[in-house]
């Protein structure tokens, strides 16, 4: 499918749950899980429940949301959690009453350096209370009472998350992670998600794939940490190479951030695809690290897994506001052409393997019908598939897989598809 239409696709779904109330757990989470069942019905929605722990973590109790609302002196509604779920301060405990501008002030958050911005605020592991508005709203705001309601829920509960296994002929995996926790913020981290349904979608379509795929949906830190205390020996055991996706929605420059020492197949993978897709991108070090890879490639855990984005979360002066929308940062085009780059990851990995010969020394390719009889111009179309056939072949020695090979011919590998399937066809290389 081309980049266009499947990233329009990807583009209307994000419109869909835009409002959707998601956190670390609540109804939000699972009515998000529920609609991505319809584009993939094998996503399994799983539960662990409050309370339990992993390693230096616990589940935090579950949080839902009725409606939260100031009403000002004038009577009038303001920071309104129906109108935009970013008005609530994530994790915020119950609240009906009056109460003055002056302590009113202590529970309001705003962004001094972006006026007109909504900042996303969660007291997650605290009780707490708050709203968020913008500064000019704010200075606006005129002594006097105010009524302020937030009818919500904290209690034992569950925490949600979503996962897919895709089996192919290997056990091996490759391991794709996104977030389901935000609110109604565009590129971090609506994009990442909705992405990785479709994405889920096309894997599950992909015919003859060696590798096995498990994609999970789960809210970010917890989720990760509660997902690797779950999963940890067969996620040692089993996985090749792991993505984190995030930010991945805007038409700015790409983005790569690496697993903690940057030499993973993951790693590998992503700079080739980028080198040779994109040309220009942003190359980032482990120490700027703020998403999963940090659980994944935590210390003991060291997974193989590296992030690619566009632009990098913390890196646009949208993030984490409610300027971070659809339609000015998140385009159709934005994801569309990542999705483009993720399928391009995918079938590079999926190609990929280590090549060694099957006939000692250089064969004779021209009694096979793959090399020409009579010298043509060097530039002519035989003679270039001729010599890239010796290429392969001369690097085909069982140390290098077919990226090295790409990276030492300067060469997407891509455009290496065909040739190796002639050497295989001809049983020249295995």
């Amino acid at each position: 499918m081309p980049s266009d239409k499947i990233g329009l696709k990807i583009y209307n779904l994000a419109k869909e749950i835009w409002k959707y109330p998601r956190s670390l757990t609540g109804k939000g989470n699972v009515k998000t899980l529920q609609r991505f069942t319809k584009i993939c019905p094998n996503l399994n929605i799983k539960y662990v429940k409050s309370g339990q722990k992993f390693y230096d973590w616990k589940i935090p109790n579950e949080w839902n949301v009725k409606e939260a609302y100031i009403i000002d002196p004038s009577g009038k509604k303001i920071c309104d959690f129906s109108k935009n779920n970013l008005h609530l301060v994530g994790y915020s405990t119950p609240v009906d009453k009056y109460i003055s501008l002056k302590n009113l002030n202590k529970h309001l958050h705003t962004l001094k350096s972006q006026k007109n911005a909504i900042p996303y605020v969660t007291s997650y592991y605290k009780k707490n209370w708050g709203f968020c508005l913008t500064h000019n709203q704010k200075n606006k705001l005129k002594e006097g009472r105010y009524r302020v309601k937030i009818d919500s829920t904290l209690k034992k509960g569950k925490l949600h998350y979503g996962e897919i296994l895709i089996k192919g002929e290997l056990k091996k995996e490759i391991f794709l992670s996104t977030y389901i926790c935000h609110p109604s913020l565009a590129n971090n981290e609506i994009s990442g998600m909705t992405l990785g349904i479709f994405l889920s979608d096309w894997i599950n379509k992909l015919k003859n794939k060696r590798y096995s795929y498990r994609i999970i949906f789960i809210p970010e830190t917890i989720g990760s940490i509660m997902y690797i205390g779950k999963n940890i020996k067969k996620m040692k055991k089993n996985i090749d190479a792991g993505f984190n996706i995030t930010c991945v929605g805007d038409e700015k420059n790409y983005s790569y951030l690496p697993s903690k020492y940057g030499n993973t197949l993951s790693d590998k993978v992503i700079l080739h695809v980028l080198k040779h897709a994109v040309k220009k991108f942003n190359r980032y070090k482990w120490v700027d690290r703020g998403g999963d890879e940090r659980q994944y490639c935590s210390a003991g855990v060291d997974l193989p897994v590296a992030t690619f984005m566009r632009t990098k979360y913390g890196e646009y002066r949208e993030y984490h506001t409610s300027l971070d929308r659809l339609g000015t940062v998140v385009t159709a085009k934005g994801l569309g052409d990542s999705f483009k780059i993720y399928t391009r990851i995918i079938q590079a990995l999926e190609n990929n393997r280590k090549l060694k010969f099957k006939i000692f020394c250089e064969p004779f390719l021209s009694k096979r019908n793959i090399y020409p009889t009579i010298n043509d111009a060097p530039n002519s179309e035989i003679m270039i598939t001729a010599d890239m056939l010796r290429h392969i072949l001369s690097y085909a020695d069982g140390k290098n897989d077919l990226i090295d090979i790409a990276n030492l011919l300067d060469l997407p590998i891509w455009k290496l598809y065909p040739y190796t399937e002639t050497l295989k066809k001809n049983k020249l290389i295995q």
